[in-house]
Parts: structure tokens; C-alpha cells; sequence
């Protein structure tokens, strides 16, 4: 049943938001491999190819063969899917410590804004957190169970990891560290100091598994072979990312940016409230410290260190948040199996707070994810388009015959609504010639544009997303006397 609602709040109405520019930029990309069948892994830009490659699935059972044939629900299905997937394994991976901490984890990530919003993303960050948790769960599985089927598939969740975005070996490290405090808090709290054993690892199922990772890894970042050159340039994008990580663009935030969209904050009237949910995972925090349990104790560091990371990082964006949701949860979770058992009032009353905390978050994925989904005032529509983008289709439609130009540094996500037109051009600068059917033109450049321009036009406006907009020229007159 939670996985049922986690599915519905993730595929209903898809389409509904107008492409984020990030969004609308891989979409282009995936349209170019469905067409052609190649890709080239980009170390500069775009991230991982993992993406692209399970976007080819829901084209394809859809009957979509052209980028013009591609659309929002379509790009959106991937991620959709990989969401639902993701809560599945976080409950999988926390029943294995107790049913109450399995379902409580899966139903806080199923109605999560955070998690339900990005989920609708066309971006690598909910694969990559999905990969994560089931790489986590096959971790576990193969150490309580010790086979080699179980190894190799944590190993192929580590590579599908690498070949989703750059940042994966953080997630790796981070899990190793939690790992070994967990170990070692378990090894110091034993009374008899000859069971203080060192974790027995199969070295042979171990290797396999790194085989595996770097294998998968490979053969996505080659285009399946057929692009050895994505090897070299797999191993580049480290340097790349730490140079834009490291600071000094757009997306540098306060360290506090994080903790921000944990609480509450207010604008324009616009109130975004996750309180009762961080409050609730912050008392299963406390309670995971005070019990020293070792899967606890994991949750804990690995959370806490996660957090401490990316909050000092400065380049930030919301939809990285979405990787703190599962720790998030689990936290609360794990709080909750250990209260449940401290008889029925505590249960009860437990038991209702969770409810009521759930309840809430479904309030605020009603707005956040179905109503004001690109409402500048929401803190997740992290600069996103402006729903007026969608008018560009009806105006393109009106200016037949004749061509169309854009004129303009800034004007994603235009591809991607222009994708059926094959008469549609982009200039960074105002060229010589500028006559055609339609001309979106940025604002700065209008004035040479309308000097270049011969017969009549119908000019107005067209908003691209906060503080971007586009002048429009539409041809109404062609001057029968030039050509």
C-alpha cells in the first residue's frame, strides 16, 4: 500500500510543470540518442549517461522513436520510477532491523516533498539515490548471508552509482566510514574481549564486486563500447566537478541553505513548514544514539557526516537535498521501532504522531508538488521556468511560414518546446540578417533587432523564468519588395 501511494504521488499528472532548463537540456540529449544511438559521455557538464540510457525505456514501450515525439511524461517516467523504486528499498533495507522501522521509513520517503517532487525530475539525483539504497541493501544481504550473487549485485549498484554523477564515490566513502564506527562502538560496548573479531570479508567476493562496479561503470561511460574515449573522460570529470564545487558561481549558498529547507520559512505569503518532520527524525536521531545500536549508530555517522559535507560545500541546490531524505527517515524510523515496544500508550501515541506528521507532508506535497509546482515562492522550483513558456508553442504555430530565431544568451528550455520545428535557429549575438517568421529576442538586443528588421511585426513578451524574459517578434507584413 505505501508503495502504491509513493507511485501515485510520482506519476500523476507528470506533464503538468513546464520543463525545468536542466530538465529540458537532457531531455534534448535523449532524444538525440533515441534518434541517433550515440552518445558521448560530456565531462564538462550533464553528469553521468545512466540517465539517458534508462530513458530510452519508457520511449520505447511508449511507441516514441524522434525527439519530437518525446514528451514531459515520458522523460519524466524514468525518475518516476527509479523514486518508487528508491522507497522500496529504503522499507527492504530497514526491515531487515524490524517491521515497524521497515514501513515507518518507506511511508516518510513515499509522502516526502522533497522526495515526490524530484522524483518528477528529469536529473541523475533520484537514480543516484536509489542506486544508493540498493547497493546498501545488497550490501547487507551479502553480509548476513554471504553469497556471491549478493556481492555482485552491491558491486553492480556501486558501478550504476559511478555512471550516474561524480559525486558517487562520496556516498561510497561515507558508507565505508559509517561502517567502521558502527563496528568499532559495536566491538568496544562487548564484555568479553575475545569475540572482539574483525568483520570477516570474503576478499574473493569483495574483488568481484569492485570488478563488477567498474565494470558496469565502463560500459556506460563507453556508449557501450562504441566510445572508448568516455573512459578517459569518466576519470576527467572528477577535477571538472571539484573546480565547480569548489565555488564562485551561481550556486554558492550559505552552509545554513540546507538546514533552512529542514524547517520553516515564509514568502510572499508562501509558507514551506518541514518541522514536524525533521523534529520527529530528530528525535529518532537521539533515540539511535542513546540505544548505540549498530545500525543506528551507521544511520547516525553517515547522516551526520553527510550533512556536515554538503552544508560546507558551496555550491548548492535543492534537489541535492533529496539524497537526506532516506537518511531522514531512517532516523525516524529507527526511533520508531524502539519506542513501539515500550508498551501501548507509548505505541498509541507514537503511532499517532506519525500519522499526523505523514498527514502534514501530504499537505505540503499538494501544494508544492500539484498546485504551485512552478511558483517562484517555492523553494524546491529552484529558478525554474516560468509557466508562460508555454505559450512559445501556440506562437510558433502562429508564425508559419517562415523561420524562427532566437536570439539570445540565455533561452533554455526553448529547445525542447521547439523540438518539432526544423526551421528554428540560435544566435549568441544580433546577426545581419534578422527577418523570419518568429524572433525571441533578449531584451538588451531589441533595439538592433527592430532596426534590422523589414516589414511588420507584432511585438510583446514572453517570460522564460524569474528575471529572464524575451522580447517576441511576430510577423504580420512581409515587405513584397525585399526578399
Amino acid at each position: 500500500m505505501i508503495v502504491a501511494v509513493a507511485a501515485w504521488l510520482r506519476l500523476a499528472d507528470l506533464a503538468d510543470r513546464p520543463m525545468h532548463a536542466d530538465e529540458a537540456n537532457q531531455a534534448v540529449k535523449l532524444g538525440h540518442l533515441l534518434e541517433g544511438g550515440e552518445y558521448r559521455f560530456d565531462p564538462r557538464d550533464h553528469h553521468g549517461p545512466t540517465l539517458y540510457y534508462l530513458g530510452l525505456i519508457p520511449a520505447w514501450i511508449r511507441g516514441q522513436g524522434t525527439l519530437a515525439d518525446l514528451d514531459e511524461t515520458t522523460v519524466r517516467l524514468t525518475p518516476a520510477c527509479a523514486g518508487i523504486l528508491g522507497v522500496l528499498f529504503l522499507g527492504l533495507l530497514l526491515g531487515r532491523v524490524s517491521l515497524a522501522a521497515g514501513w515507518s521509513a518507506a511511508a516518510l520517503m513515499a509522502v516526502s516533498p522533497l522526495a515526490v517532487y524530484y522524483s518528477r525530475y528529469f536529473v541523475q539525483e533520484t537514480l543516484l539515490s536509489t542506486f544508493f539504497l540498493l547497493g546498501l541493501y545488497a550490501f547487507v544481504r551479502w553480509r548476513q548471508a554471504g553469497t556471491w550473487g549478493w556481492a555482485i549485485a552491491a558491486g553492480g549498484a556501486v558501478g550504476l552509482m559511478l555512471a550516474t554523477k561524480a559525486t558517487a564515490p562520496l556516498f561510497v566513502t561515507l558508507s565505508l566510514v559509517a561502517f567502521a564506527a558502527a563496528w568499532w562502538i559495536e566491538r568496544a560496548g562487548r564484555s568479553d574481549a575475545s569475540t572482539r573479531e574483525q568483520p570477516r570479508l570474503d576478499h574473493q567476493h569483495v574483488f568481484a564486486g569492485i570488478v563488477v562496479a567498474a565494470a558496469v561503470a565502463a560500459l556506460f561511460y563507453s556508449s557501450f563500447f562504441r566510445n572508448p574515449d568516455g573512459l578517459r573522460d569518466a576519470i576527467r570529470t572528477y577535477s571538472l566537478m571539484g573546480e565547480r564545487v569548489a565555488g564562485g558561481n551561481a550556486h554558492d549558498k550559505s552552509s545554513l541553505y540546507y538546514l533552512e529547507l529542514l524547517g520553516w520559512k515564509s514568502s510572499g505569503g508562501y509558507v514551506w513548514n518541514q518541522l514536524p518532520s525533521t523534529i520527529l527524525s530528530l528525535i529518532g536521531l537521539l533515540t539511535i544514539l542513546a540505544t548505540r545500536s549498530p545500525v543506528g549508530i551507521f544511520a547516525a555517522v553517515y547522516g551526520l557526516v553527510w550533512f556536515l559535507v554538503v552544508s560546507l560545500t558551496p555550491y548548492k541546490t535543492p534537489w541535492i537535498l533529496i539524497h537526506g531524505v532516506p537518511v531522514l527517515a531512517a532516523w525516524a524510523a529507527l526511533g520508531a521501532s524502539f519506542w513501539v515496544t515500550r508498551g501501548v500508550v507509548v505505541r498509541v501515541i507514537f503511532m499517532a504522531v506519525m500519522a499526523a506528521v505523514m498527514g502534514w507532508q501530504l499537505t505540503e506535497v499538494r501544494t508544492m508538488v500539484f498546485r504551485r509546482p512552478a511558483d517562484p515562492r517555492n523553494p524546491l522550483a529552484y529558478v525554474h521556468t516560468s509557466p508562460d513558456i508555454l505559450r512559445v508553442q501556440a506562437l510558433a504555430a502562429a508564425s508559419q511560414p517562415g523561420p524562427i530565431r532566437v536570439i539570445t544568451p540565455e533561452y533554455w528550455p526553448l529547445p525542447w518546446y521547439l523540438r518539432g520545428r526544423q526551421d528554428v535557429g540560435y544566435w549568441s549575438q544580433v546577426p545581419a540578417q534578422c527577418d523570419a517568421g518568429l524572433l525571441l529576442v533578449a531584451p538588451a538586443w531589441a533595439a538592433t533587432v527592430r532596426e534590422r528588421l523589414t516589414g511588420s511585426y507584432e511585438e510583446s513578451y514572453l517570460g522564460l523564468r524569474p528575471g529572464v524574459i524575451l522580447q517576441v517578434f511576430r510577423r504580420t507584413q512581409v515587405d513584397s519588395q525585399r526578399p
